[in-house]
């Protein structure tokens, strides 16, 4: 099903009106909230939206559930209705993303991670002067391009994703932001012109079902964000920046990234500077085969900017 991008964002901007806000945890936190609650149905706009919950036609109001079916987002079954969007709070913003779960391969994520690399671009703001050409690679659902747009309000802003899906969103939440934005479906192959900053949050875990969002190749899921990292030096114009936020596994104190990611800083001739965010985070990836087999001790969130020339 394809998402129509105008009628997802004037629900957006309905249930801004509304004063609708959530924040989004981890599937084991969500899968445990809604075990509290076995065959509940939806009572308020938060169970719809946030909670990802199935609801009675009458719970929610005629124009909403209109927008939400011409957005292409709602499920109807033998009268039990069900969104096919979540909708969180983000930097005084509201965002469409996937429902829970997100277990197919187009799913469009949106959780913790998300807040952490929001809260990492802003920080690492303070020191950039305002692009040119802002390209948010991998961007989703657009939250780490539209936020950093608003903070540093660049001529251009390009969100690049190789999911459709993904970006049929990122229109909808740009519309209601207000921002303007390039849609490009592919990499930063695809992108024209000259680029002077680059953010990216790619995906980090060795992920047993292979899904986009989620699986980050080899060095146990480490390998995307160094070759994204690589593809962002060679395209970046001279001074250029890259603020890559991701994880890595630590594995005999030893985190193998970073000597990677320093080894192509001193390659290409560009400055380095890199920051362990969290120590540990999703812990039960550590249960899987590949993280135990190479006694990886803990995940780590971690931000690198890196400034060629």
């Amino acid at each position: 099903m394809t998402f129509s991008p105008e009628p997802l964002a004037a629900l957006l901007q309905a249930l801004d009106q509304e004063g609708y806000a959530f924040t989004t945890v981890t599937p084991a936190t969500h899968q445990r909230v809604l075990a509290r609650r076995p065959g509940e149905v939806a009572s308020d706009l938060r169970d719809i939206f946030g909670w990802s919950m199935s609801f009675a036609r009458d719970t929610l109001p005629g124009d909403l559930l209109d927008l939400l079916r011409e957005g292409g987002a709602l499920d109807e079954r033998s009268g039990v209705y069900r969104s096919l969007v979540r909708v969180s709070s983000l930097s005084g913003r509201l965002f469409l993303h996937s429902a829970y779960p997100t277990e197919e391969e187009d799913s469009v994520f949106f959780g913790p991670d998300t807040y952490r690399f929001a809260r990492f671009v802003e920080a690492s703001a303070e020191d950039l002067d305002p692009p040119r050409h802002l390209v948010d690679l991998g961007a989703g659902a657009g939250p780490g391009g539209i936020s950093a747009a608003g903070l540093l309000e660049p001529d251009a802003v390009s969100l690049v994703d190789i999911n459709p899906r993904a970006l049929a969103l990122a229109c909808a939440n740009a519309m209601a932001a207000g921002l303007e934005v390039e849609t490009i479906e592919g990499g930063l192959a695809d992108v024209a012109g000259d680029i002077d900053l680059i953010i990216a949050n790619p995906p980090f875990i060795a992920d047993s079902k292979g899904r986009n969002y989620r699986d980050g190749g080899d060095m146990l899921g480490a390998g995307v964000s160094l070759d994204w990292a690589r593809q962002s030096l060679e395209r970046l114009s001279e001074g250029g920046t890259m603020l890559l936020y991701t994880g890595t596994p630590i594995i005999a104190g030893e985190d193998r990234l970073l000597s990677a990611l320093s080894e192509l800083a001193d390659e290409a001739g560009a400055s380095l500077r890199y920051e362990e965010l969290d120590p540990d985070i999703f812990g039960e990836e550590l249960d899987q085969p590949a993280y135990a087999d190479a006694g990886a001790e803990r995940i780590a969130a971690v931000g690198a900017v890196l400034r060629k020339g």
